[in-house]
């Protein structure tokens, strides 16, 4: 089964964007592999506010099918993504289900919790960007969801910045250490 999973950078403070949804502030580590990351997925997965703005960059996602979670924007505008305005729970359902490379939850703190709460989230890798942005859009939504996670996996790189993995468990009560 595809892998849906939270890949995003943030702010040590705990923000995805500043105040005015900038993202000027997550500068490149020479040392990352973009492209190996970049690899790993062939299905990209935002909110309407996500896309906007990333659209608005010039970034077309080359070789992704890209799917946008919307209530406004109309597909007949937007031919070049596919646009869920409803079922967007059975849609993730389907995608994960089908053969490919895992799925990237690509920015976005509202529509990560909501998957969460539907327990359609498996890993959490956010990569801590060291500069405290003091507001902007939150790593995760303000209503949130407990779940426990497990770090499976982190990396320093020479900029400070820290990329961590955690596990999303599927499970109720304080997780085991082994």
């Amino acid at each position: 089964m595809r892998r849906v999973r939270y890949q995003v950078a943030c702010s040590l403070d705990g923000y995805i964007a500043g105040p005015n949804d900038e993202f000027d502030w997550i500068t490149p580590e020479s040392s990352f592999d973009f492209e190996a990351l970049y690899a790993q997925f062939d299905t990209i997965l935002m909110g309407r506010r996500t896309y906007e703005i990333v659209r608005a960059t010039g970034e077309n996602f080359r070789g992704k099918q890209v799917i946008v979670a919307s209530r406004s924007l109309r597909q007949v505008d937007y031919p070049e993504v596919e646009i869920v305005s409803e079922g967007l729970e059975a849609r993730v359902r389907e995608l994960r289900a089908q053969p490919g490379r895992d799925i990237w939850l690509y920015g976005g703190g509202n529509l990560f919790s909501q998957l969460l709460d539907w327990k359609l989230v498996d890993t959490v890798e956010p990569a801590m960007i060291p500069i405290l942005l003091g507001g902007g859009v939150h790593l995760f939504s303000p209503r949130g969801v407990r779940q426990w996670l497990r770090l499976v996996g982190h990396r320093a790189y020479p900029s400070g910045m820290l990329l961590l993995e955690y596990e999303v468990l599927q499970q109720f009560g304080f997780p085991s250490v082994d």
